[in-house]
């Protein structure tokens, strides 16, 4: 299975958000099926075959995450950061001033899915393959 050095190793290439599918790809040579990053702390929850779980506790000063989600604000930070203008911390704070909570990755479906606090999705992307 997987390892936290392993995905940190993946991540450190990772520059803008125009270099997800990249990692994407590389999650996949690693075993990762999927995994959640939580805005308000930066922990993420990675999982794997037969329910293997790890977690990257390496958090960062707390975000405060709006009580209501801007939908179309998020996705001008989304595209501005995929496009390479953002790097993650300033994406992690755009998300939380939008009151996106945490996202999800499913690379099984290769989709991510934003949430707010209640766990409404807010935006369901489809990843690049």
């Amino acid at each position: 299975m997987f390892t936290i050095a392993q995905i940190k190793e993946a991540h450190s290439r990772v520059q803008s958000g125009a270099d997800f599918p990249i990692y994407i790809q590389e999650l996949i040579v690693l075993g990762v099926q999927g995994y959640d990053t939580f805005v308000n702390d930066g922990h993420v929850e990675y999982f794997g075959a037969d329910n293997f779980r790890a977690v990257a506790t390496d958090t960062y000063a707390n975000i405060i995450i709006a009580p209501f989600a801007n939908k179309e604000r998020f996705i001008e930070f989304l595209i501005m950061h995929q496009d390479g203008q953002t790097n993650y911390l300033t994406f992690c704070n755009h998300a939380g001033q939008c009151g996106i909570a945490k996202w999800s990755v499913n690379i099984i479906e290769m989709t991510c899915t934003y949430t707010d606090q209640s766990g409404a999705a807010i935006l369901i992307e489809k990843i690049p393959g």
